[in-house]
């Protein structure tokens, strides 16, 4: 453990997606261990507010775009001349409006939110490990999801894209533990958190099951084991662990962050 007392002093640390909701929650508990952190978001705005009230870089970015992962990595190297972790968290649920079912689901929004949430992760494993290891090694935390570990009907793709997630975590792991490059690399399957994503998902589903907002959040919080809904810190502590010194022999794992919803679904 770090006898610092700060868990992440003198590591420099990425965060994508941390404009808001468990990104933002990630970034403050990083802030308060003491990393350096660089902020990207595509919400522009937020994301400068979220950097400045941490004392942190922010640089937009779509994750989708291999050309801006490119930039950031690059930018990252030139400025602070390292990196230590990585935390793949930008995601989206894609349209809120579309049918998400397996039989209506729109291509262009299956194709996006992989782009996102699949792709993304992908080309932030493949630009920062080559910074990682010349960094003398660190560490990888991919944000997937429990739809990832459960059917995900009401939201094929998104399930679909974070079991991706999970499965390119394992592959990542294995090369760089293979490769020698000193960096793990681990997925994280946040339950239930009250994002605005979570929102908008309970407003549509309560719609399409004829019920109000209200029932439709009592009889979803019954299937949750622990019986409450999750904070973004419950998601950033275990984020934290994985990045600090003290998971320096933990990798390839896939770790739920869920309140047993996954043992009761």
């Amino acid at each position: 453990m770090d006898s610092t007392g700060k868990r992440l002093a003198g590591r420099i640390a990425l965060v994508t997606g941390a404009a808001q909701g468990i990104g933002r929650g990630i970034a403050e508990r990083f802030a308060g261990e003491g990393a350096t952190l660089i902020l990207s978001d595509i919400d522009a705005p937020a994301g400068e507010a979220t950097a400045r009230a941490l004392n942190a870089e922010f640089q937009r970015q779509d994750a989708a775009s291999e050309r801006e992962w490119q930039s950031l990595i690059e930018t990252i190297e030139r400025r602070h001349g390292a990196l230590h972790v990585l935390v793949n968290n930008a995601g989206t649920e894609g349209d809120p409006k579309a049918d998400k079912t397996p039989e209506h689901t729109p291509l262009e929004d299956w194709n996006r939110i992989f782009a996102i949430n699949a792709a993304g992760v992908f080309l932030g494993c493949k630009h920062a490990i080559p910074l990682l290891a010349r960094s003398g090694g660190g560490a990888i935390i991919n944000m997937s999801s429990v739809g990832s570990l459960v059917p995900t009907p009401f939201l094929t793709a998104y399930g679909a894209a974070k079991a991706a997630v999970e499965h390119l975590t394992r592959s990542v792991a294995l090369h760089c533990a293979r490769a020698g490059h000193r960096i793990t690399a681990n997925s994280v399957h946040p339950g239930q958190v009250r994002t605005q994503m979570l929102e908008v998902l309970f407003d549509r589903l309560a719609g399409q099951a004829g019920i109000t907002r209200q029932q439709f959040e009592q009889n979803f919080l019954a299937g949750i084991p622990l019986g409450c809904y999750q904070e973004p810190v419950d998601i950033a502590n275990a984020v934290l662990f994985l990045a600090s010194s003290e998971a320096r022999y933990v990798t390839g794992q896939a770790i739920a962050v869920d309140g047993g919803f996954t043992l009761a679904n």
